[in-house]
């Protein structure tokens, strides 16, 4: 039903358990997912042996030794044995309701892109899967000690089969690159569904084992692939809500605000006419602040 993708960090260390944890928590998964890891760092190989899941070393990297973003989708979506697809963090854990949500939207839309937020919580021991319990015991840690992500962070994407095209060599683990898969859903007109209140996905908080992962020379120049702060998009872009009853659309104050001023960068030839309404708004408000102060002064 569904092929999970990622390329994960050497598996030495705390960051070893956590992408362990996270990995056996999508072997978990039912029915049963396709799962593959790309890369040759240290480890990789091994766990896929051990996890029994599809290893594939051979990926194309920058001149950091950094993989690229998109030979990752490129390869994931020639080889997957699912049409419907997810590039997940290594350091994020599934549980059963993530299915439930992405069984739902594909029985209701032929082309999509699944998003949401995480949960940030410590989590350094190993995760006994045996255990049936295990899911509703972390689920419970989580509210009880966890903090939302705010809606910058995107950790997973679910789409079908030939939904990315043509994507930019971005550096992975660095910035910009998951904003800019955002703005090409928009810009392409599909639905970009937050699914942040039926999917609860955690992420295990750990140091990062690179610098510079949003001011270095790959993070500069990712930002210059994607073609500037512009198309940096988050979840609070997306169209589309998942509910427990279904789809609604995305139609919050906030939302609204943000479908407006990315009117210009997703429908570049209304840009002209999207200044002279924000000059309107802006001199309307400066008039009403004028004579609300006017109307309001103290005479002496």
């Amino acid at each position: 039903m569904l092929t999970l993708f990622t390329t994960p960090k050497p598996f030495r260390g705390n960051i070893g358990i956590i992408q362990q944890n996270a990995i056996q928590s999508w072997k978990m998964l039912r029915p049963a997912c396709e799962i593959i890891l790309f890369g040759d760092e240290e480890g990789t190989a091994e766990m896929a042996r051990n996890l029994k899941v599809r290893h594939i070393p051979d990926i194309a990297c920058n001149e950091f030794g950094t993989p690229l973003v998109n030979d990752v989708f490129e390869k994931a979506q020639r080889l997957a044995i699912h049409d419907v697809l997810t590039y997940i963090n290594a350091d994020i854990i599934l549980m059963s309701d993530f299915i439930q949500a992405v069984e739902c939207v594909v029985h209701l839309r032929s082309w999509f892109l699944i998003v949401g937020q995480r949960w940030d919580n410590q989590q350094e021991e190993t995760i006994d899967f045996n255990s049936p319990e295990w899911e509703f015991r972390l689920k419970k840690k989580v509210y009880d000690q966890g903090i939302l992500h705010p809606k910058t962070g995107i950790d997973y994407f679910v789409f079908r089969r030939g939904f990315y095209k043509e994507i930019p060599p971005f550096a992975t683990g660095r910035t910009i690159w998951d904003n800019w898969l955002l703005y090409n859903a928009r810009f392409q007109r599909f639905p970009m569904i937050d699914a942040t209140s039926v999917i609860t996905v955690i992420h295990q908080s750990h140091e990062y084992g690179f610098p510079d992962v949003k001011k270095g020379p790959e993070a500069k120049h990712n930002l210059e692939l994607a073609g500037g702060y512009s198309h940096v998009f988050t979840i609070q872009d997306a169209t589309h809500i998942l509910r427990q009853k279904g789809l609604k659309l995305a139609l919050t104050k906030e939302h609204l605000r943000r479908h407006f001023e990315t009117i210009p960068v997703l429908f570049p030839k209304t840009a002209p006419f999207i200044y002279i309404v924000r000059c309107i708004i802006r001199s309307l408000l400066w008039l009403k602040k004028l004579f609300y102060n006017n109307s309001y002064r103290v005479i002496d």
